[in-house]
């Protein structure tokens, strides 16, 4: 399981997700910053940054 913090990136933004699937968490973390924190333009460094940030989920039974 694969998780990813907006905070690790947002700095106080407290929402997370997990998935199996890396482009998974990718995808939902995309939408977060598109709906959440109004970036209307997803570059390529910006995807970069966030699968450095994904991490091995703690806990995931």
């Amino acid at each position: 399981m694969k998780e990813f913090h907006c905070g690790s990136l947002v700095p106080g933004c407290e929402w997370h997700t997990r998935h199996e699937e890396e482009a998974e968490v990718i995808r939902r973390a995309v939408a977060h910053l598109r709906e959440v924190h109004g970036e209307t333009i997803i570059r390529e460094s910006m995807v970069e940054a966030i699968r450095s940030r994904i991490t091995q989920a703690r806990n995931a039974a």
